[in-house]
């Protein structure tokens, strides 16, 4: 499932529509079609919820979310990208308003997306890193954060680098993880890029969190009914610094598949 907190303190939730029908029917006597173009469905699979009067109201969602990315753009618009089957080249946009629902492009990627991460560049661009290939394994939804300097930092599996889109060259490869252990899917941890300091300086000191995943060999063994916990870890680096290292911290418990928000009073 997604959920996105909107600038009209709404928040749209919405899931894959290939798991059968929901329990909440779409209005006007709504229908779509399914992937095959063989069933019916009249349910919704996304709504928007009103935090204020604890209210929702259904959305039709036309196409498979599952595993899409987003990200909000300036005017408070959700963009929704890619998902599976039909879904894998839409674009999706939702805007606050109070009659809204989805606008879908069905060819709006020039390419399929499942899996991705989005993020939005200093114009209101936006940037799709589709999966990384990190020693013959396929990691998909890497963790991405900008930086003051305008470079990305990419962590994926047990791994980052700092990436220059502009040019489309690394400009700084950092130290892997203690462990060596996976954090991106399919071992999901989560990350976080902690509040900037030195902001009066001439550059920033950006600080990512790294939480979570799973140990080595876990989804083997998961296909083999042999089920391990997840990590208690979590990792920082300073990804300003000249010589960037992590330091490892343990959590009181594991964690896997979580998300990581930064509250308010930082």
């Amino acid at each position: 499932m997604h959920m996105q907190l909107l600038n009209n303190d709404r928040v749209i939730m919405f899931d894959r529509t290939d798991f059968g029908k929901s329990n909440i029917s779409l209005p006007d006597g709504k229908c779509r079609k399914d992937s095959t173009g063989n069933k019916v469905d009249c349910t919704a699979h996304s709504v928007v919820y009103d935090i204020l009067s604890n209210t929702f109201r259904p959305l039709m969602v036309q196409s498979n979310v599952w595993c899409s990315s987003g990200a909000v753009m300036p005017d408070g618009s959700l963009i929704q990208t890619g998902g599976y089957k039909e879904g894998d080249r839409r674009i999706r946009i939702f805007k606050p308003c109070s009659d809204c629902d989805w606008v879908e492009v069905e060819n709006g990627l020039a390419v399929t997306r499942w899996y991705a991460t989005n993020h939005i560049l200093p114009k209101a661009c936006r940037f799709w890193p589709r999966l990384v290939i990190v020693e013959s394994k396929t990691i998909s939804t890497p963790f991405v954060f900008i930086i003051g300097d305008g470079n990305f930092f990419i962590f994926a599996n047990n791994r980052a680098i700092l990436f220059d889109y502009s040019n489309s060259k690394v400009v700084k490869t950092y130290p892997m993880i203690p462990g060596g252990d996976p954090r991106c899917y399919p071992s999901t941890g989560s990350a976080v890029l902690l509040p900037l300091k030195n902001l009066q300086a001439s550059s920033d000191e950006a600080e990512v969190l790294v939480c979570g995943g799973a140990l080595k060999g876990s989804v083997a063994q998961a296909k083999k009914g042999i089920f391990v916990s997840a990590l208690d870890t979590c990792g920082r680096i300073k990804i300003t610094d000249p010589n960037p290292q992590w330091v490892m911290e343990t959590m009181p418990q594991a964690r896997v598949i979580g998300d990581m928000i930064l509250l308010p009073n930082g």
